[in-house]
């Protein structure tokens, strides 16, 4: 044993478990590392579908339904927590923030984008949310130092903008946080990943790579983006929609997705018009870093009231006129879809009507049960139904087989997901050599890890 040895101390804090709620901390000497502070959504939909109101929880009140990290694991280590890090905007990443964040003296960095969403989150909630830790705002491909660790983002792809990689730089070796990305080598807005840096550490040494497992059983690569605009293509402009209403849906904060969907519908000759408060959240956020500028050509519309009086305008002027994007792509209850659906709004579906749904239902019990119940109310009406107009913003089986081969981790830790999908990502690992329980890591939230030189 090295005199003074250092001890590498990962933390499994969130999303070990369940798919979101991702939360990680890495300790190395006397610095450490949060990576993440994510929400778990479904809970927090369970929790108003029994009648409660979501304003009155706070911290203590989310971790006790599930809906955000238990950090407790981290008390005895806080006051050396030196920066917490967001890698990509998702509120499954960064949705507990504004309720943990203050226990930790510590700035919040992230790419433009992703701290200008977490600020709009923070401000819609302005009575109850109040982040004091000061934020730092990284570029794509920079580093800061935090402490004895140098913290780098790796520009990657995934689908929503200014996603990275985290890379920790520490005494005790690498440490690459890979939560989530894709192989997108044709994005739509976006460059490339940047797998010339991904090499360079491959070649330096990475001592632990911690990774999404979300699809490590798909037995292919995800396709690009651009797979998607041309699914989008052939639905909005080679179907047969000119007298009727044509509406989309799709995560808001996908932007490369609404900036073809907004492409598409200037093509058609439609008027593209947002609804909802998530969608023009995100969008403005985007406008705001001047990532892109679709209020010149769309009306974005947030708040209710205001959603209300232009689907009257719409329903006025001819619905064949318009091009509608809406939020509701997981049938969330709330939703202007979920809505319009349920005869909550001015504007009625008609048969004939296309409800085209530019997502993939994230695979959770309330999510599944919700688009179902969606589903069979628009056929009801004799509505157009197209679904998974889309492709995934995370890797596939050989995406993450290409990633172990640059990196040559020496240690891998499936992340975000329960046990039944970390396996599949541990059984390529072994494929590639490596072995369970030696340097494949399954885990659980609220566990901690050493690893020694």
């Amino acid at each position: 044993m090295r005199l003074c040895e250092k001890i590498m101390e990962i933390y499994t804090v969130g999303g070990f478990s369940e798919v979101g709620r991702n939360m990680t901390a890495i300790k190395v000497g006397g610095d450490t590392i949060i990576l993440d502070m994510g929400l778990y959504l479904p809970k927090i939909i369970d929790f108003e579908e029994e009648g409660g109101e979501r304003k009155l929880l706070d911290a203590e009140s989310l971790i006790k339904i599930g809906a955000i990290p238990n950090d407790r694991v981290l008390d005895h280590i806080k006051d050396s927590v030196r920066a917490i890090v967001i890698g990509h905007c998702h509120l499954d990443h960064l949705g507990a923030a504004p309720y943990l964040a203050n226990k930790y003296n510590a700035p919040i960095i992230g790419t433009p984008y992703t701290i200008q969403v977490l600020k709009k989150a923070v401000s819609d909630e302005a009575d109850a949310l109040k982040i004091k830790n000061h934020f730092e705002v990284v570029e794509s491909n920079s580093s800061y130092k935090a402490g004895n660790i140098e913290i780098e983002l790796v520009h990657i792809t995934h689908s929503t903008p200014q996603s990275t990689m985290v890379v920790l730089h520490t005494e005790e070796g690498v440490v690459v946080y890979a939560n989530d990305f894709k192989f997108d080598n044709h994005p739509v807005l976006e460059k490339e990943p940047n797998y010339h840096r991904l090499k360079q550490l491959g070649e330096k040494g990475v001592k632990a790579l911690i990774v999404e497992s979300l699809y490590a059983h798909e037995h292919r690569k995800t396709p690009s983006e651009r797979v998607a605009k041309e699914m989008l293509k052939e639905v909005l402009l080679d179907t047969k929609n000119n007298n009727n209403g044509v509406f989309v849906t799709t995560f808001a904060s996908h932007i490369a997705r609404l900036d073809s969907i907004v492409e598409h519908g200037k093509k058609m000759g439609r008027k593209v018009v947002f609804l909802g408060r998530s969608l023009a959240k995100y969008v403005n956020a985007a406008e705001d870093i001047k990532l892109v500028n679709f209020s010149k050509n769309v009306d974005i519309v947030g708040y209710k009231r205001k959603v209300k009086k232009k689907l009257k305008i719409i329903d006025k002027k001819g619905r064949e006129n318009y091009l509608v994007v809406c939020t509701g792509n997981q049938a969330e209850p709330g939703s202007i879809l979920n809505e319009i659906a349920s005869d909550n709004l001015p504007l009625k579906f008609r048969p004939d009507d296309s409800v085209i749904f530019s997502s993939r239902t994230i695979p959770v019990p309330i999510n599944i049960k919700n688009r179902e119940r969606l589903e069979n109310t628009l056929k009801k009406k004799k509505v157009r139904i197209f679904k998974e107009v889309h492709v995934s913003g995370h890797a596939s089986r050989e995406d993450f087989r290409d990633l172990i081969d640059m990196l040559k981790p020496e240690h891998i830790f499936p992340s975000h997901g329960p046990e039944e999908l970390q396996k599949n990502l541990a059984d390529l690992a072994k494929e590639m050599g490596y072995s369970l329980g030696k340097n494949v890591h399954l885990s659980k939230n609220g566990e901690r890890f050493e690893i020694k030189s």
